[in-house]
């Protein structure tokens, strides 16, 4: 599913004060597998997810998903990528707060352009999933910290995408919603999908669907 060879990140790299946060990344990450990316803040572990999803390109390397070499595309190119092959949940959310949590997924697949009953199929479904559906009339900014991350785990699943990537999704929540996550992570994982989650909440060493974890440190994998 994804590739990942001899990758660098550096950032002011013209610049004196260039930052190198990530330093010859190696990984092979198989479809359908669970992955985590460990590491305390600023390990890398962020930005290696970034650059998986298309948000940003390495300073040098190759990043391969689904046989498609993504780490050189255009930005209209790296769109279409994530708006086909990815979906992310990320730390804040990111919903915009004055829409609904309906119109905040159906909003994901407006670069689509797919009809109006199509687009309104997919959002229930994806909906459902998450487990969010009894509130999609509700406005974002009147929801709790646990539904605002089940309707940006629905925005995430509207396009029916293979890979999953989650950055640090249970940063700003309780352990009660956590444990919710952790369920709706066991049903994707059920239906197929590749899922990487970059984290350093302990409670993903102890999950006995994890295939692989990550350790990142300074930049680099320290080991498996």
């Amino acid at each position: 599913m994804i590739v990942i060879e001899n990758v660098y990140k550096i950032y002011n790299e013209e610049k004196a004060e260039s930052y190198t946060a990530l330093k010859g990344i190696n990984l092979e990450i198989e479809k359908g597998s669970t992955v985590i990316l460990s590491g305390v803040s600023g390990s890398g572990k962020s930005t290696l997810l970034s650059l998986i999803g298309g948000l940003d390109k390495p300073s040098s390397g190759k990043i391969m998903v689904e046989e498609r070499l993504i780490s050189k595309l255009p930005d209209l190119h790296a769109s279409a990528y994530r708006s086909q092959t990815v979906g992310m949940v990320f730390q804040h959310f990111n919903l915009i707060e004055s829409l609904s949590v309906e119109e905040n997924i159906i909003a994901a697949l407006i670069p689509l352009r797919l009809p109006l009953n199509k687009m309104q199929e997919m959002t229930q479904e994806s909906m459902e999933l998450a487990n969010i559906s009894h509130k999609a009339s509700q406005q974002v900014n009147a929801l709790s910290g646990g539904e605002k991350q089940r309707c940006a785990i629905a925005r995430a699943l509207v396009n029916r995408p293979n890979l999953i990537l989650c950055d640090e999704p249970t940063a700003n929540l309780d352990k009660a919603n956590t444990l919710k996550f952790i369920e709706i992570l066991k049903t994707l994982r059920q239906l197929g999908k590749t899922i990487v989650i970059a984290t350093h909440d302990p409670i993903f060493q102890a999950l006995d669907f994890i295939d692989q974890t990550y350790f990142i440190e300074d930049g680099t994998i320290r080991s498996e």
